[in-house]
């Protein structure tokens, strides 16, 4: 082992940002002070899943956690990618947590990768399952990456504090590289899609759900479909929950994205909440408002993408061909400056970043680092 140089990295921050990029750079990391000054120190149960599925997907990663879990030494392996792979993401995170770095990593696999995952499929932390079917993977399509091959498939749902829930998701490789963006018109929105769901309460929840989101939007535009998707028995995974995922369809292309899902809080955020106060969920009716009033939100900011996709748009970038990429963001999210920082120290590309004060958007330029698919079988 100690013939490797390793990246020195302190805290917790975006472990699973700097994760994805060691793997896709081949960096060795040493990550120290993993919430060294936490009542729990060290790596929460999602990260050392997060391990798990990279060793699950790679051959010859090596990875060692001290005994309290506040020091991580990883060294990637080559993506194999692979047929009928499954991985229990756990319920402290979830399954949102694992795609988006799982998507990256099956581009440059050495071969297809299909997984089953089980975990909490909607929650109000992480990206729902349907916002990545409906949002990300159409995302993917811009950069040059095959429809064929690239689906997912939601067999059962789950929410906190239990989950329950199951998807399948299939990536294709990539032949060489991706193929550099120049997408900076966001268009105008032509129609609203979305989806609600119920586990274990009653389906009117649904119908709730639509009737107040559908309130706002028909005001504005006449071609709103939201679907309902009322799961029951094992498909209702184990705890009672609904939710709504909305997305906007752009006359350029564009995908903009809003979930969110309500359910019973899981353990350790419970903290010292009396039996009365679990049971307050909010109701049905000021959910699809509030996620109709974010998805115009996401809308008005502008942008190619929502900002809870910067990071992946930023990622694919900076994975390009060394040719110029141009894209058009709104508002920076803080998680999207984030990934430019460790996009800088990982890969070495720096993006230019010009604001346009006309439409308050932010347009971002780099050469990408061309970064080729080394480990495909060559037939």
């Amino acid at each position: 082992m100690g013939k490797f140089t390793y990246m020195r990295l302190k805290g917790s921050q975006n472990i699973r940002l700097r994760l994805l990029l060691s793997t896709i750079s081949t960096t060795p990391v040493l990550i120290e002070d993993i919430r060294t000054d936490s009542t729990w120190p060290g790596l929460r149960p999602h990260e050392v899943s997060f391990l798990r599925l990279l060793e699950k997907i790679s051959d010859d990663c090596v990875v060692e956690i001290n005994e309290t879990g506040t020091k991580l030494k990883y060294k990637p392996g080559i993506i194999m990618g692979g047929r009928h792979l499954v991985h229990d993401c756990g319920t402290s995170r979830s399954i949102g947590y694992f795609l988006e770095p799982l998507i990256v990593l099956g581009l440059f696999g050495k071969k297809p990768l299909s997984i089953r995952l089980r975990g909490i499929t909607n929650d109000s932390k992480d990206p729902s399952v349907d916002t990545f079917r409906a949002a990300t993977l159409p995302i993917l399509k811009q950069f040059g990456v095959p429809s064929d091959g690239l689906q997912m498939k939601i067999e059962s749902r789950g929410v906190p504090p239990h989950g329950g829930g199951e998807i399948i998701l299939s990536i294709p490789i990539i032949q060489e590289n991706l193929k550099a963006v120049n997408w900076i018109d966001e268009g105008m929105v032509k129609r609203i899609r979305g989806v609600t769901f119920s586990t274990r309460v009653s389906s009117q929840f649904e119908n709730t759900m639509i009737h107040a989101a559908r309130g706002i939007f028909n005001r504005l535009l006449p071609d709103v479909h939201i679907y309902t998707d009322h799961k029951a028995g094992d498909q209702a995974g184990k705890s009672p929950g609904y939710g709504i995922s909305l997305f906007a369809e752009t006359t350029s292309g564009c995908y903009i994205s809003s979930d969110t899902a309500v359910s019973y809080a899981r353990m350790e955020e419970e903290g010292e909440m009396d039996e009365e106060e679990k049971k307050e969920l909010i109701p049905p009716e000021e959910v699809g408002e509030q996620i109709a009033a974010a998805l115009l939100g996401e809308i008005e900011q502008g942008g190619v993408v929502d900002s809870s996709h910067q990071g992946l748009l930023f990622i694919l970038c900076a994975l390009c061909p060394q040719d110029v990429s141009k894209v058009r963001v709104g508002k920076l999210s803080p998680y999207g400056i984030q990934v430019l920082r460790n996009i800088r120290d990982f890969l070495g590309v720096k993006f230019v970043i010009k604001p346009d004060p006309s439409t308050g958007t932010v347009i971002l330029k780099c050469v990408g680092c061309g970064l080729k698919n080394l480990s495909r079988k060559i037939s």
